[in-house]
């Protein structure tokens, strides 16, 4: 049996003056060895897309993490250059693919930079530079340190009891790699939250109507997926979501 297919927008990347359209190795790795699924890197355009010519040949999307931030002027806040970096061709990619996913019932799962596309794309908006918030701490990732230490397991997070995170991963207080200076500010209507680190910033979601699995994160589980339980876990499941869209594909052209 091959295995299903999910799709994952790509960044725009410049090298040697070159214009890439590129996905982290972690995301696609994690897609491959803990979801059981390939990845298909989908290049990013500002216009001219056929977002279901891309999600009737996908079972799944994933959509990952970033240097880039989403641009603010699609949440209705006037841009800083602070705000930046920016990537207009992912967010005019990823937005719309994230919405006629959910409406198609196509399962989904977002990781940080994911987590905020995901909730402006229902409707939501982001804080910058949390950190200088009061009450909220630093978020950021940790300097002098390799990308491990980046990544590094060492915050808490409380999973809320009942919520779709937790019947994948438990609920209560687990250790997560969360490292962002962007974070939800208003938590679009569609979307419940279903995890909150200690100072109240929101960790995780779920889309409310979603027809399939649609969840959020604000951490990497996917930089520790062979090897952290909880992350594993969260790629097993959405591996899990994404095989049976492919059954019931399967099904539904068995009756037709």
């Amino acid at each position: 049996m091959t295995k299903p297919i999910v799709a994952v927008p790509a960044d725009i990347r410049t090298l040697d003056g070159a214009v890439w359209h590129a996905a982290q190795h972690q995301y696609v790795r994690a897609a491959l060895n803990a979801a059981e699924v390939m990845s298909l890197i989908v290049p990013a355009f500002e216009k001219g897309y056929d977002i279901d010519a891309i999600l009737d040949r996908v079972d799944g999307v994933l959509v990952s993490g970033s240097a880039s931030n989403v641009h603010p002027s699609l949440y209705g806040v006037e841009a800083r250059e602070s705000d930046g970096p920016f990537d207009p061709a992912r967010d005019a990619t990823s937005l719309p693919l994230i919405r006629r996913a959910i409406d198609r019932g196509i399962p989904l799962l977002a990781i940080c930079r994911g987590i905020q596309e995901l909730n402006v794309a229902l409707g939501g908006s982001l804080a910058s530079e949390i950190q200088e918030q009061p009450g909220i701490w630093d978020h950021r990732r940790p300097e002098g340190v390799d990308r491990d230490g980046m990544y590094a397991i060492r915050q808490s997070v409380f999973v809320k009891e009942g919520s779709c995170i937790a019947g994948i991963i438990g609920s209560g207080e687990i250790q997560v790699n969360s490292l962002h200076r962007q974070a939800i500010a208003k938590t679009a209507p569609r979307l419940q939250v279903e995890a909150l680190a200690e100072d109240g910033t929101v960790e995780a979601v779920s889309v409310i109507d979603a027809k399939a699995f649609a969840v959020g994160v604000q951490w990497h589980p996917e930089y520790w997926a062979e090897t952290d339980k909880a992350s594993n876990q969260i790629f097993a499941a959405f591996g899990d979501a994404v095989r049976d869209y492919v059954a019931k594909k399967a099904a539904a052209r068995a009756i037709a």
